[in-house]
């Protein structure tokens, strides 16, 4: 038989809501604010590269006045291939705070000799392929050798260009390349080829 007794309660107790503290609150934005501060850095200094380019030494590929990202990372494991638009410390620069943005032409040990306006690599017969060119190239340079573990380099717009045909230390070394060029976010969003 059954025993009748008293059966507990079971109460849900409410959770007690913490009075506002303006104490917590402004330590809780401090550490957002940090938190944010610190991947920015984390991201700026080994993640992306960010650069202005001031002129239109690169144009058609990237216009002047515009902003560009570059990827650190790029060449952790591999190294620049001829072609490729790269963030570079400026050889001529002795503070190594002024980055310029160029093309990869030369690649170590190579000999860059341009003629009437064409770039020939190790005395090739047929002319480099450039579809990026702004216009046809004027003038004849060279030859340039250039040294192991380095990059000769030139710009896109090559008739408005001082790049390394005119640079006092013609070659970069791959040590002094910051990052490879992704994008340009401004003053229009596009891929960088």
């Amino acid at each position: 038989m059954p025993v009748e007794g008293k059966q507990k309660k079971r109460s849900r107790k409410q959770p007690e809501e913490e009075p506002f503290s303006w104490k917590r609150e402004i330590i809780s934005w401090i550490q957002i604010i940090v938190a944010a501060v610190a991947i920015a850095l984390v991201l700026n200094n080994f993640v992306i590269a960010n650069s202005r380019v001031p002129t239109g030494s690169m144009e058609k590929t990237i216009m002047a006045k515009s902003r560009v990202i570059g990827s650190r990372l790029s060449y952790i494991r591999s190294d620049p291939k001829r072609g490729d638009v790269v963030i570079f410390h400026f050889p001529d620069d002795p503070t190594g705070k002024m980055y310029y943005v160029k093309r990869v032409i030369g690649l170590p040990g190579e000999t860059v000799n341009i003629v009437d306006g064409k770039v020939y690599i190790d005395g090739s017969d047929t002319p480099l392929d450039e579809p990026y060119l702004a216009e046809p190239m004027e003038g004849s340079y060279g030859p340039y050798t250039v040294p192991e573990g380095c990059y000769f380099m030139l710009g896109d717009n090559r008739n408005n260009s001082q790049d390394a045909r005119f640079w006092q230390n013609k070659y970069v070394a791959k040590d002094k390349i910051i990052a490879k060029v992704l994008f340009s976010y401004y003053p229009k969003l596009g891929k960088i080829r």
